[in-house]
């Protein structure tokens, strides 16, 4: 039976369409790529991360059937986990911090898993982590993803994202010379950074996180973010920052600002993450000139954010880059097998 399962949630998985978002930023026209990663099985990029783990886990006999799935995650990786685990027939529990949205929470426990939230006091994040560690361990029959420090993730988008961003583009004849993501696990950026490094010469990754919280800068946990899914308290194992380039920096009010816009004036309703990917995608784009091609991933809808701030009146402020985008339009390009 998994294995049938499997195959039929590889038909549910990638192979999703690429923006091509038309820009005007600080004077300058740019066209931005952004993998629309809401078309997966569970309307998020970690979609691919969480299938790849799981068919390497029953190819190597790390999971069986009727054992228990148990992740930490802040969020999309535990509606991921949630929703494949129920297909192939296991039990899922997901550790999450307390302060993620409430629409999270409520998606994973409609997907028929288990919710163990975990407070500040209990260390968050990094607790989050430890507690589920200690389940499988003091638990028989349980398989831990461990997407923080699984090379399976990195592995799902080097054989996936990347070559479909480097597909598409070739599609209307043009080659990626940046990509742009932010850096939760960290897999998406590492993945499709190998890729392009191995097939599109001089093309450089970016890794992105908030610039009120610069975890990657400071090697642990500062001040505080309203961009869930990045900057998750410290740095992932998989994340190898010499292999990447120049750090992007997004405030988070600023992203929030971003990704309103992209859903009020294109009518594209993504998350906070992607507000934040594309507005590091034009800085890139304009610092690398008129000959740039930069993409970057729209990681999620905005459908788990209704509770927060992404649907608040947010001021844009004077440092916000936001301020100097203005959005001309967009355009699909498929996926063609």
């Amino acid at each position: 039976m998994p294995k049938d399962r499997l195959q039929a949630l590889k038909r549910l998985v990638g192979r999703t369409p690429l923006l091509e978002i038309q820009c005007r930023f600080r004077g300058r026209d740019h066209r931005i790529y952004a993998k629309h990663e809401a078309y997966n099985f569970t309307g998020s990029i970690k979609d691919r991360m969480a299938l790849y783990i799981l068919e390497r886990a029953y190819a190597d006999g790390e999971i069986e059937p009727g054992d228990e799935i148990g992740e930490a995650t802040s969020g999309n990786t535990g509606i991921s986990f949630a929703a494949m685990g129920r297909a192939l027939g296991h039990h899922v529990r997901i550790y999450m911090p307390d302060w993620m949205s409430r629409e999270r929470v409520l998606v994973i426990q409609s997907l028929g898993a288990s919710v163990i939230p975990v407070s500040h006091e209990q260390g968050g994040f990094l607790g989050s982590i430890r507690m589920a560690d200690d389940f499988a361990r003091e638990t028989s029959h349980v398989f831990r993803p461990q997407q923080f420090d699984n090379v399976a993730n990195v592995q799902a988008h080097y054989e996936t994202t990347g070559p479909e961003i480097v597909a598409q583009l070739a599609s209307i004849d043009r080659k990626p010379t940046g990509f742009v993501a932010g850096v939760g696990t960290g897999g998406t950026v590492m993945g499709v950074a190998r890729y392009l490094f191995e097939h599109v010469p001089g093309a450089q990754a970016y890794p992105l996180e908030p610039a009120n919280s610069p975890t990657l800068r400071t090697g642990h946990k500062v001040g505080r973010h309203r961009i869930q899914g990045i900057s998750d308290e410290f740095i992932p194992s998989i994340v190898k920052l010499d292999k990447l380039g120049p750090l992007v920096d997004v405030w988070d009010g600023d992203a929030i600002v971003m990704a309103q816009r992209l859903a009020s004036e294109l009518g594209i309703a993504v998350g906070i993450s992607s507000g934040a990917n594309l507005l590091g995608a034009l800085q890139i784009a304009h610092d690398q000139g008129q000959d740039a091609c930069v993409a970057t991933v729209f990681s999620d809808c905005n459908k788990k954010y209704l509770s927060t701030d992404l649907c608040s009146d947010e001021e844009c402020k004077e440092h916000y880059g936001s301020r100097e985008v203005e959005l001309l339009g967009f355009r699909a390009i498929p996926w063609c097998d």
